[in-house]
């Protein structure tokens, strides 16, 4: 009797270690189906990056890119064009004085205002010249003392020192170098002025002037005397002509890496109401149409310094033409030299499928008209 309860706890312990034991077991195999599930995910994603990244699958192997080299043909061509050259910029007076007093003192008069007409020569402004006026009374006056009793050598000292004390009474006043109008007065009567300063300024509004930057490509067709038409915001629906009055003699280098030059522009007799800093637009048209020889840039190869194109004979063959071009913008060259006429035929060697490039540049596309626009403003 006394065995019994023994037997009985052995296999309550028994059925409960093999309870712990399925546990464990069932605990463990979530386990490692949850490592499995994210590491599944985990893969899945690195590959979709690689795959989109790259553009193949990790155990794939990487193909080199195709390419099909093609030969396309292309005619040399020629076009008339009415020659259009766009203009920006500003209006500046045509001439400007920075009225400046070369002595030092009180401003004891100020004869002008700003909007005043003046002309050239008019007192403008002056300060107190009494110490001036001495040294002039003085030397004056030592002059025909040394006249009577002193040396020819003294004379010509006093004589020198005379003119430098006149040009300081010169000093203490300042004119007018040409007629105008008075744009701004920065001084007053009793002011403390100091030589160098600028007292007041002058501009010249007969004419009005504008510096326009013109680039290398369209400087061949500007000349002086050529008329500019000139639209400003500040007088709608009007019109004003303006003359080339100036080129200069050396260009310039652009940041843009463009070489310009600065042709100045002049308008006679402008609107009151235009005032100078107004900004303009406008044109520069040349008289006449020009004709080119053109030829797509593509058709061009560069070696050396060197430029070739491949030209088509009439048998079939081909041969190499050294050619001199300029790159006139949307892949259009003008012929400036080189053993090729219009109708010519080229070969172009080109790597991608598409032709639409050069549809309207070879023989069977659309070639521009006689009468149409450039590639680009020359």
């Amino acid at each position: 009797m006394m065995n019994e309860p023994v037997n009985e706890m052995s296999t309550e312990n028994q059925v409960r270690n093999q309870l712990r034991k399925k546990l464990r077991q069932r605990r463990i195999k979530r386990t490692i189906t949850w490592v499995l599930v994210i590491a599944l995910l985990v893969s899945s994603y690195l590959t979709y990056s690689f795959y989109k990244e790259n553009g193949y699958l990790p155990w794939n192997e990487k193909k080199a890119p195709s390419s099909t080299v093609k030969e396309v043909e292309a005619k040399v061509y020629e076009n008339s064009y009415t020659t259009t050259i766009d203009l920006s910029g500003y209006v500046e007076p045509n001439d400007t004085q920075a009225v400046i007093l070369r002595s030092t003192g009180t401003i004891t008069k100020v004869s002008v205002k700003e909007g005043d007409t003046v002309k050239k020569g008019d007192s403008l402004v002056a300060i107190d010249n009494t110490n001036a006026q001495y040294a002039v009374a003085k030397l004056k006056a030592d002059i025909e003392t040394a006249q009577l009793n002193g040396s020819q050598r003294d004379l010509e000292l006093l004589n020198l020192q005379l003119k430098n004390a006149i040009n300081n009474l010169d000093y203490t006043q300042a004119y007018a170098s040409f007629d105008g109008v008075v744009a701004d007065v920065a001084v007053s009567e009793g002011d403390y002025f100091e030589a160098g300063k600028t007292a007041m300024t002058i501009i010249d509004r007969s004419k009005l002037k504008a510096t326009v930057e013109i680039d290398e490509i369209d400087m061949q067709y500007v000349m002086v005397g050529q008329t500019a038409s000139l639209v400003f915001d500040s007088l709608p629906g009007e019109t004003l002509q303006g003359v080339v009055t100036y080129i200069p003699m050396l260009g310039r280098y652009t940041t843009q890496g463009i070489g310009v030059m600065d042709v100045e522009i002049t308008i006679d007799n402008p609107p009151k109401n235009l005032a100078p800093g107004f900004t303009f637009d406008g044109t520069i048209v040349v008289e006449g149409q020009v004709t080119l020889t053109l030829l797509p840039q593509s058709a061009v190869t560069t070696n050396r310094g060197t430029s070739t194109v491949t030209k088509k004979l009439a048998d079939g063959s081909t041969e190499k033409v050294t050619v001199t071009v300029k790159y006139l913008g949307e892949g259009i060259c003008q012929l400036l030299t080189g053993d090729l006429k219009v109708g010519d035929t080229l070969v172009i060697r080109k790597t991608d499928t598409s032709a639409s490039a050069f549809a309207a540049m070879t023989g069977g596309g659309n070639s521009p008209q006689n009468g149409g626009q450039p590639p680009r403003n020359f």
